[in-house]
């Protein structure tokens, strides 16, 4: 299916569903006002009027698609596996509840102990519902040939063998004929176009002349049938290729990196609004580590440090000091004892670190001025910790500079998989890039809640 069309029926299956999901609400607080014996088993036998919770239901209509996008409830096949939609679902409605629940909780608002459960199971069951008739639905047409679109493939034999053979599991699509435009003429397409009545033609450009496609074009245009352009013109290993326009010209772009897109847009807000506030309420924390800083040994109490960000474009971030004053200046003394392999340089127990030091280090609050970073844009919650210019500057592989197509971060998944313990920089980088390549919001969230235990505990650090 072609991503226009994906993201209209995703579009459309998230208003069903936040629909549903109101409608769940409205049934679980009808179902609790008749059953007033329901309070027996808990709460108080009165209940507000539905309308009470209007606002209430906006925001369940708001939140819950987004609460099924991050579970991955959107981004499957056309008739995927039911027990994968059975747990995504179960997860999005459960918290949906904890969602009501605390949002009860903050505004002081009253609802009876019996709505947020039968909520739950209630909108569970009716989206439940609502897939397995799409699912018959979607079987239906899929085995009934006349609700498949036609296409006629247009390529090299080698080119549209491969294509055909990829379509042949696609859903609503049947490849009724083939043409090799290297040795036959655009007559020849028009006549199949007229033969088999096609609803489309699907050109490989790879190995066919460019002139020859622009015919082929031209000639869907006047038959009035879509013409689709496959854009597999290079072999590239990573990289996504998505459509766009510049100025109204057509452009192709490969991307290895999170597009932009609405949950790219929220990792930034959620950035800015998380840091401020833990700026906000850290305060307190903040003054007490200058002041220890201060007293344990002479020096600044903030350390600066030219850092590669975003691509490589340098920053100077900043930590609180945990080192004596001119630990730079005696780092060629330890580069003997360095325990990682690669450009990085780690020592455990380094000699260099003060007392104060070694604490603020084990429960990474020497980390906390880097939320200053966050709000300046320099840098994000999570994403792969940065390292200094000279170091980025000693890759030996220019692989490992893909790590920096993101925004780095404050925690990542190399710093919740032991830290220090990790001692290959291969390992480090692998644990980076499987970050870029998997990023979601719901692996931000997990990476946040892991890093948790991990500070508490000093997991790790040295």
């Amino acid at each position: 299916m072609l991503r226009r069309q994906r993201q209209i029926r995703t579009q459309f299956q998230k208003l069903v569903d936040a629909s549903l999901f109101a409608a769940s609400f409205w049934l679980a607080h009808v179902i609790r006002s008749d059953n007033p014996t329901l309070a027996t088993f808990g709460g108080t036998p009165e209940i507000k009027e539905f309308s009470d919770y209007l606002w209430l239901v906006v925001i369940i209509m708001l939140i819950t698609p987004f609460l099924l996008e991050i579970q991955g409830f959107y981004h499957r096949p056309l008739i995927p596996s039911r027990r994968r939609i059975v747990w995504q679902l179960s997860k999005a409605c459960t918290l949906a509840v904890i969602v009501v629940i605390s949002l009860m909780y903050l505004t002081k608002e009253e609802l009876a102990r019996w709505v947020p459960p039968l909520f739950g199971g209630i909108s569970f069951g009716l989206i439940l519902a609502k897939e397995e008739l799409v699912r018959r639905e979607m079987e239906g047409k899929a085995a009934r040939s006349k609700f498949k679109k036609r296409f006629i493939l247009v390529g090299t034999l080698e080119d549209t063998a491969r294509v055909k053979t990829q379509l042949s599991a696609a859903d609503g699509i049947e490849v009724v004929d083939r043409l090799n435009l290297n040795e036959s003429n655009i007559e020849r397409l028009v006549d199949l176009l007229h033969e088999h009545s096609a609803n489309g033609v699907i050109v490989s450009a790879k190995h066919t002349f460019f002139g020859q496609v622009e015919k082929a074009i031209q000639a869907c245009e006047l038959e009035g049938v879509e013409a689709w352009l496959l854009a597999d013109f290079f072999n590239t290993q990573l990289s996504q290729t998505l459509l766009d326009d510049l100025h109204g010209r057509p452009m192709l772009i490969f991307r290895s990196t999170p597009e932009h897109s609405w949950p790219a847009f929220v990792k930034e807000a959620f950035d800015i609004a998380a840091a401020f506030i833990l700026l906000v309420l850290l305060l307190p924390l903040f003054l007490v580590a200058m002041l220890l800083i201060k007293l344990g040994s002479p020096g600044p109490v903030l350390f600066r440090q030219q850092r590669s960000g975003l691509n490589g474009r340098p920053f100077t971030m900043l930590k609180f000091r945990s080192m004596v004053s001119d630990a730079e200046q005696r780092r060629h003394e330890l580069e003997a004892l360095n325990e990682m392999d690669g450009p990085v340089f780690k020592v455990t127990d380094d000699p260099r670190v003060t007392p104060i030091g070694r604490f603020l280090r084990r429960h990474s609050i020497d980390e906390l001025p880097q939320l200053i970073n966050v709000l300046r844009g320099e840098m994000s919650l999570v994403g792969p910790r940065p390292l200094p210019v000279n170091e980025v500057e000693r890759f030996d592989d220019f692989a490992h500079r893909r790590r920096l197509s993101v925004k780095p971060g404050m925690t990542c998944l190399w710093q919740v998989s032991g830290r220090n313990n990790v001692k290959d920089f291969k390992d480090w980088v692998r644990l980076d890039l499987e970050y870029i390549d998997n990023w979601s919001l719901w692996l931000d969230f997990k990476i946040l809640v892991r890093t948790i235990p991990v500070v508490f505990s000093g997991t790790g650090a040295k």
